[in-house]
């Protein structure tokens, strides 16, 4: 057990506190240069400093977001009045996380499929996170629905890189948020996301068992049960709802301390209508 365990309950608990959300704000400087660029924005540190600064100093943020998860560039930041953007986050009250995962690569010997890497070098990098005032971390495993695919292979190296993952986050005390996402992109039923996500999720939380990774310090963040974005006979929001709530019965302990969904490429209009009812359902 770690040495951190009642601290790490304390933050899950705070992290999926009721009302409340957890902002994903880690998008790696290529993305956010890519955004910049389709604005006009100068891909530069200084404009990603200031437009992180002004999500963080969003008056109110605290009231309605538990935590946010930063990049690596974003935790060493500073707003524009010299304070470092952890005090920023510290001062409003929210929870510092942190991205640790080096992104999806091509799984060698599976074409069309991804592993995440990130693991090489993981503790000491917890160690000076945790130093720096994070408190919880992410890491992200990419399945993708496909001909032939996902294969086993390819869930089960996922899986146990979250394992792993996760248990060196518990040690080094900051609370794991668990993503394993399995992509919207294709034309896949309803009924084909249900057979992967279920098999997904049932290879994660064996592998968390193997690796001893307390679920009651921990959060789960997986995507919705729902048909792929260009499947011809997309499923209603009812059956999102129903097919989501039983998947996660199937598959994750009572013991866990929260779930956060992803929206997982869903339109804002369908997550409008996704989410509420799953939350209701739940209830």
């Amino acid at each position: 057990m770690s040495t951190y365990a009642q601290e790490l309950r304390n933050t899950a608990k705070a992290m999926v506190a009721p009302g409340k959300g957890i902002l994903a704000m880690d998008e790696s400087n290529a993305t956010c240069n890519k955004r910049f660029e389709k604005l006009g924005i100068p891909t530069t540190e200084e404009r990603r400093r200031a437009y992180r600064e002004l999500i963080l100093t969003t008056p109110g943020l605290s009231e309605y977001i538990s935590g946010a998860i930063l990049y690596d560039e974003t935790i060493s930041q500073f707003s524009q009045a010299k304070v470092a953007f952890t005090k920023v986050m510290q001062d409003a009250g929210m929870i510092i996380g942190i991205k640790v995962d080096a992104g999806a690569k091509d799984l060698a010997g599976c074409p069309g499929e991804k592993v995440t890497e990130g693991l090489d070098g993981l503790r000491e990098r917890i160690a000076e996170y945790y130093k720096m005032g994070a408190r919880f971390a992410k890491w992200r495993a990419v399945i993708t629905i496909g001909n032939g695919i996902p294969s086993d292979t390819c869930i089960e190296a996922n899986a146990h890189a979250l394992a792993r993952y996760a248990a060196l986050c518990q040690e080094g005390g900051l609370v794991p948020i668990v993503e394993p996402e399995v992509l919207i992109d294709g034309d896949h039923t309803i009924e084909d996301s249900y057979e992967v996500t279920n098999k997904t999720l049932e290879a994660v939380f064996n592998q968390l068992r193997l690796h001893r990774v307390e679920f009651d310090q921990m959060i789960l963040k997986p995507s919705m049960v729902i048909s792929g974005l260009t499947c011809p006979n997309p499923a209603s929001v009812e059956q999102v709802a129903e097919m989501t709530i039983q998947c996660l019965l199937n598959n994750v302990p009572v013991t866990v301390a929260g779930i956060a969904f992803l929206s997982g490429g869903q339109s804002n209009e369908r997550i409008f209508w996704n989410l509420p009812l799953i939350w209701w359902k739940l209830r």
